[in-house]
């Protein structure tokens, strides 16, 4: 079943009722563009057809209730007094539900069911699904509608200062903007955006998932960000757009050589996500598969957010090679773990996965997950 379907099922199972609502969002895969949304770059993810939903229904009593299959917990929780976080999954929740208070919403009780396809801990955003699939559930039935921006960064600041990852803007907006056969080009530093079609040649998207888990909380990310800002004081600039290469370089010998690697990553990755927005559009795959494999080597190197198990993927694959159906491959995600995104033909897909699969498990004893996505719909709202 799909988590839609799944989501209704939970519902009628944990609460002996038929939900009114079912809130879905989908996950997210950044083609290039990492950990430049907080840095003011250029960001090109797609929506996955993979989906968190939520079943949900009014109550008279003045509380919420929710069953989450992914936890397989239900919890309870009272709109009085605020909301404060707790340090669980339920901070996604009640997060968005005090951000909505906050901004005027007329709060009324709710049962709700979450079952979810988006891998969690993975790096295709099941926080902003979560988030986001809740938002356009409250903009229905708490009678606060933002726009699609608006709404985006609402769970964007609920995300860095509710929960406590300060993360940037994309994941947020593809959720919310993402659109069937289109990627999404977003510039982080005006949150302007542009849709991108794809046509029916453009390669499969497949995402390898190295089931190693990783936690953004833990202090890796906040690190990183809190380095490239520290790089940005030093050098007396409020923006890496104003940053070029050759003026990185001059002024290296104020910045300590972490700083000054975390600032190659994020000036290199701008210049490579514009960069490949201009092959996606004049069809030129075997650029666009470079422009990968660079993005992963300085992820890897400069940025220091992979780990062996995902850089043993993007090496057999580039092994692989065009000639066996792969164009690129790279990290995708804040890292720490999680998955790889490819592009690849999509005859060679089965011959790929037994492939890498077999190898993975041999050598590291992990069993990996494959799956192939194309770009889909952003969040939605469908009454029952």
């Amino acid at each position: 079943m799909t988590s839609f379907e799944r989501s209704v099922a939970h519902f009628k199972t944990a609460f002996n009722a038929i939900p009114t609502w079912v809130s879905h969002a989908p996950g997210r895969v950044n083609l290039i563009g990492e950990h430049v949304d907080y840095n003011d770059g250029f960001v090109l993810p797609a929506a996955i057809d993979r989906r968190l939903s939520i079943a949900a229904a009014l109550v008279s009593s003045p509380g919420i209730e929710v069953y989450s299959e992914q936890e397989a917990q239900q919890v309870s929780f009272s709109l009085e007094p605020a909301f404060s976080p707790r340090g669980k999954w339920t901070d996604y929740v009640v997060g968005v539900m005090d951000r909505w208070i906050q901004l005027g919403a007329s709060p009324v009780g709710l049962q709700l069911s979450i079952a979810s396809d988006v891998p969690v801990g993975a790096g295709l955003s099941s926080s902003a699904a979560l988030e986001m699939a809740v938002a356009t559930l409250l903009e229905e039935v708490w009678k606060l509608r933002l726009g699609p921006v608006q709404k985006a960064l609402a769970c964007q600041q609920v995300e860095a200062e509710f929960v406590g990852m300060p993360c940037g803007i994309m994941d947020q907006f593809i959720v919310g903007l993402g659109k069937k056969d289109h990627l999404l080009s977003i510039d982080c530093q005006t949150n302007s955006h542009d849709l991108i079609r794809v046509d029916e040649d453009f390669p499969n998207l497949l995402i390898i998932n190295s089931n190693v888990r990783h936690a953004l909380t833990d202090g890796g990310y906040a690190t990183r960000r809190a380095q490239c800002e520290s790089a940005l004081a030093r050098m007396k600039q409020d923006s890496w757009r104003n940053i070029s290469m050759s003026a990185l370089e001059d002024k290296r010998g104020i910045l300590g050589e972490i700083e000054f690697r975390r600032g190659r990553h994020v000036v290199t990755e701008i210049d490579r996500t514009r960069s490949a927005c201009d092959c996606i559009q004049r069809g030129d795959l075997r650029q666009l598969g470079r422009l990968l494999y660079e993005s992963h080597l300085s992820l890897r190197d400069d940025y220091e957010v992979s780990c062996r198990e995902l850089d043993w993927i993007v090496e057999r694959m580039q092994n692989l090679g065009e000639e066996n159906g792969v164009y690129g491959c790279r990290i995708t995600g804040g890292g720490f773990g999680g998955c790889a995104v490819s592009l690849v033909k999509s005859e060679n897909v089965q011959d790929i996965v037994e492939t890498i699969g077999n190898s993975y498990q041999s050598v590291f004893g992990i069993t990996p997950e494959f799956f192939v996505t194309h770009p889909s719909d952003g969040c939605q709202l469908d009454s029952l």
